[in-house]
């Protein structure tokens, strides 16, 4: 595995912060634009779209919590396990607000959190792999302790996400730069892997991308 750029505990929580942030801060203005076009009388057409629009986007919010919560957060103690059943539910949320759909494959276990992470995280990259939409289908190998991951990303233009390939080569786009929020994703995604033990690859496969967390 690559010998990453040093970050410290500080900015790696303030990077992944901006990163949640931007995901959620969407659905939460489009809330917020909601309850105010209902406190207006504009008719009831408009009430109608309003209501409309605040259901769509607490929905969205909701589900992109719930994701970051798993992806990013504690989620238990230390040495916790996830039901990989929950994680499927958690991703099918968020994939709804998304241009691709997904497909599951793979025995129902108990996974150790940090594989979970490193699943949910190796999701948000695959959807960069596929920015015109597409099918993500994600495959669980093995189960419990064992359990390993690959996603076939599939879609018109599907592309290697450059700077996360960078990363796995040890190499910095811009070494005089700082990592971003939006760097930060593959930066968190490598961390989690080598935690796991876990060897990642990102390569094309004909037209399509396929991400993979293997053992060493």
């Amino acid at each position: 595995m690559p010998e990453l750029p040093k970050l410290s505990a500080l900015d790696l929580a303030a990077l992944l912060a901006s990163r949640i942030c931007h995901d959620i801060i969407s659905p939460v203005g489009a809330l917020a634009n909601g309850l105010e076009v209902l406190g207006e009388d504009q008719g009831e057409e408009m009430q109608e779209f309003a209501m409309e629009l605040i259901q769509k986007s607490a929905k969205s919010a909701s589900a992109k919590l719930k994701f970051s919560r798993l992806a990013f957060g504690a989620s238990g103690s230390a040495g916790a396990f996830i039901d990989t059943g929950e994680a499927q539910e958690v991703v099918a949320l968020y994939m709804e607000g998304e241009k691709s759909d997904m497909e599951w494959q793979g025995m129902r276990s108990l996974v150790p959190k940090n594989r979970v992470k490193l699943l949910l995280n190796l999701v948000l990259l695959a959807l960069g792999a596929v920015p015109r939409g597409g099918v993500l289908h994600i495959s669980i190998h093995g189960e419990g302790e064992t359990a390993t991951f690959d996603i076939r990303c599939v879609g018109p233009r599907a592309r290697v996400p450059s700077e996360f390939v960078s990363m796995l080569n040890g190499v910095v786009e811009d070494e005089e730069e700082e990592i971003s929020a939006h760097g930060v994703q593959p930066y968190y995604t490598i961390l989690l892997a080598q935690e796991c033990g876990l060897s990642l690859t990102a390569t094309a496969d004909g037209e399509d991308i396929v991400l993979k967390a293997a053992q060493r």
